[in-house]
């Protein structure tokens, strides 16, 4: 289980952070954490090793957790949906036409971004 925590928080970051990858790092991640390939596929889809598939997934790994700890932008996004979900229950609870339009504007800000 810890195994699958970890690949769903790094999936996280690399949502957040891929852009600032190289092309063939975000193909090797990508390929491995998210399309769930063997270190052996990887490599032959990119014609190097399983080590070197290693090594890059790896720093990779150590990039993504270095750019959270400097930008946060991961923890800020749980920490706006867990509001938002607050917010959202809160509204729904309200039995008044303000209540539900303040549920609706959270859905719509949901849909653009949180």
């Amino acid at each position: 289980m810890e195994q699958l925590e970890k690949a769903y928080e790094l999936s996280i970051l690399f949502d957040f952070y891929k852009d600032l990858l190289s092309d063939r790092k975000k193909q090797i991640f990508n390929d491995y954490i998210l399309n769930d390939l063997s270190l052996s596929e990887v490599a032959e889809n990119e014609g190097i090793s399983r080590q070197g598939v290693h090594d890059a997934i790896k720093n990779c790994e150590k990039t993504l957790e270095n750019y959270e700890k400097v930008l946060h932008l991961a923890e800020k996004y749980k920490t706006a949906s867990a509001l938002c979900d607050e917010i959202t229950e809160l509204a729904e609870s309200i039995d008044d036409p303000k209540g539900q339009r303040i549920a609706e504007l959270i859905k719509e800000i949901r849909k653009n971004g949180i």
